[in-house]
């Protein structure tokens, strides 16, 4: 569960390069492929290229088919994509308010490992991913981890959000993490021993200033009173809706 490295904005344009170019291959009839090999070659000869390997005719080919599709070059292509990820950064792409609590409380380091859980939370997922944090959605309900991951997939993220089945108190020691966002369905089907199991576990590979978000949805005050007695010891803020609970906020403080 280790951190994927980055990849440079440059190895994605080649990315998007290679696949314009074979899509556009698989859509081409064997005689017409056939006819672009000849057109390649010609194009070689009149270049007076000495070694005509079937490697340069082919990328020959790919530079006739890149010409042809008009593709945008790197510079074009790269401050497209920079626009596009400063827009997904924002709460609003993706219907939250600006000053919502995870908007404001959920800013860990870059690269940092976040944990989401629980029903409702594919935007969030999305939102946190866009980020470039790595997201792993984890829950017993193999329904509610696939609904993230297909969100992630759909909205070009899936590279940075991970789905799981699997119980909350099953998440490796071995993998800090800087944020927890969940809803309270993240808990259901576990008793109140295993729920504060769980819990402690996610508490113990918190790292220093991480944060535990929980959104209650349901305004289940019950769950916020059993929340504030087990973070004895973090900063706690509960946000309101009205006159009832909202958000819970916990942060880890330096030990």
């Amino acid at each position: 569960m280790s951190n994927r490295p980055q990849r440079s904005l440059r190895y994605e344009y080649q990315l998007y390069v290679e696949n314009e170019i074979e899509t556009y291959k698989e859509s081409l009839p064997r005689r017409a492929l056939l006819k672009l090999g000849d057109e390649a070659v010609g194009a070689l000869r009149d270049e007076q290229q000495l070694a005509l390997t079937e490697l340069v005719v082919w990328e020959e080919v790919d530079r006739i088919i890149s010409k042809r599709l008009r593709l945008v070059s790197y510079e074009t292509w790269r401050r497209k994509r920079l626009k596009e990820q400063r827009e997904r950064q924002r709460p609003e792409h993706w219907g939250f308010a600006p000053d919502c609590a995870l908007a404001r409380e959920v800013r860990p380091p870059a690269d940092s490992n976040v944990l989401v859980s629980g029903d409702d939370n594919e935007r969030v997922a999305c939102y946190l991913a866009a980020h470039g944090y790595e997201v792993f959605a984890v829950g017993n309900e193999r329904g509610a981890v696939q609904r993230i991951v297909n969100a992630a997939e759909e909205a070009g993220l899936i590279d940075r959000v991970h789905g799981y089945i699997a119980d909350l108190r099953e998440w490796s020691r071995e993998v800090e993490l800087s944020a927890v966002v969940c809803s309270p369905s993240a808990f259901s089907g576990l008793s109140s021993e295993e729920r504060r199991e769980a819990i402690r576990l996610l508490q113990e590979v918190t790292r220093d200033g991480g944060v535990h978000l929980v959104s209650a949805t349901d305004h289940d005050e019950s769950t916020m009173h059993e929340l504030s007695a087990q973070y004895r010891g973090w900063q706690i803020s509960v946000e309101l809706h009205g006159s009832v609970p909202a958000s819970f906020v916990a942060r880890k403080g330096a030990a």
